[in-house]
């Protein structure tokens, strides 16, 4: 989702699972944010809770917004210009965002002031979301299959390749290369992993999702992945489970699925629409929102079964959103947007 909104808005390692330090002690200068009274109308990406009175908006030039009312923003303190992709918050201290030149921020006081813990120019590729399960143990993946890894809070991320995505003949063929070609291996492995585009916790399981129809989930927090049967070739770039725990996914082209018994069975929900879709929102009266591009909003008040069309008159596309205070607000390519809902 992010990869492809900022785009479109923006005109080392083995083969088997195994670590490698990233740079991130060999960070250069960089410069911090601008300033701007206009930074929550810009584009931004992702938007989270901090806890149960604030959130947090992220998006281009390094911006990073807080809130408390979801009408009223503020600045915060940020290193970096880069665009800043996803961001979570494990309580209302402890946060990290990501973004492109596989950047990670990480901040101590409620997203006030952020500090690098990771910027990597120089390997020209964003990193699209993070998690931590604990104050120390944390991941965060992007495109082509980049995952860091710190069980240190961020002081130190491990860079992780996962062979276990790759096709047979991919394994093969990499063996090979890695033989007659380290140079030549070591940019092939760089570019052949899909984008890895979310990361989803529910209960012990964490899901992974990402382009071409890629959905895996892990009990290991993500050591090791298990793919699910592919069902559908585009992208996921949304992932929840419903009240009775079905997996609700969205994706490329109005495409949302079901999938029932664990995954074991996928049911395509008709959704009436084409737009790429963004997001999946609950709201605390048990209505489900799905947000997509060209200003598309789904609702579902059946625990994910069906869902209606509620296309917002602007058109803009939204990116992101939260239930906040009674309220759906989203992200989008205008920045802040609260959300006009249907009347029951």
């Amino acid at each position: 989702m992010r990869l492809l909104v900022a785009i479109a808005v923006i005109s080392f390692i083995s083969l088997s699972p195994v670590c490698a330090e990233s740079q991130n002690s060999t960070i250069t200068t960089t410069d911090p944010a601008t300033k701007s009274i206009l930074a929550s109308k810009s584009l931004l990406l992702d938007i989270s809770p901090i806890g149960q009175e604030k959130l947090v908006a992220v998006g281009q030039h390094g911006h990073i917004l807080l809130s408390s009312d979801g009408e009223q923003w503020q600045q915060a303190n940020v290193p970096v210009q880069v665009t800043l992709t996803s961001v979570y918050f494990l309580n209302d201290q402890l946060g990290w965002a990501v973004g492109h030149d596989a950047t990670i921020l990480h901040s101590k006081d409620g997203g006030l002031n952020w500090r690098v813990q990771q910027y990597l120019p120089s390997l020209q590729k964003p990193l699209l979301d993070i998690y931590f399960k604990n104050e120390q143990q944390g991941i965060a993946v992007g495109a082509y299959g980049q995952v860091f890894r710190s069980d240190d809070g961020g002081s130190t991320w491990l860079a992780e390749f996962h062979q276990e995505f790759l096709l047979a003949d991919d394994i093969e063929y990499l063996s090979e290369l890695k033989v007659e070609d380290e140079d030549a291996y070591l940019d092939e492995i760089s570019f052949i992993l899909p984008h890895f585009n979310g990361l989803v916790q529910a209960g012990t399981t964490l899901f992974l999702l990402g382009e071409a129809g890629m959905l895996a989930k892990s009990n290991d927090f993500g050591l090791t992945w298990q793919p699910f049967d592919e069902f559908y070739q585009g992208s996921f770039f949304s992932l929840a489970l419903t009240k009775s725990g079905d997996i609700l996914v969205a994706g490329l082209r109005g495409h949302v699925f079901l999938g029932i018994n664990n995954g074991l069975q996928w049911d395509e929900i008709n959704t009436g629409t084409t737009s790429l879709l963004n997001d999946i929102v609950f709201a605390k009266d048990e209505c489900i929102f799905i947000l997509g591009n060209n200003g598309m909003l789904l609702v579902s008040t059946d625990d994910g079964k069906s869902f209606t069309t509620t296309p917002q008159q602007d058109g803009r596309s939204l990116i992101a959103g939260v239930w906040f205070k009674e309220r759906l607000i989203a992200v989008s390519d205008v920045g802040i947007k609260v959300i006009d809902l249907p009347k029951s």
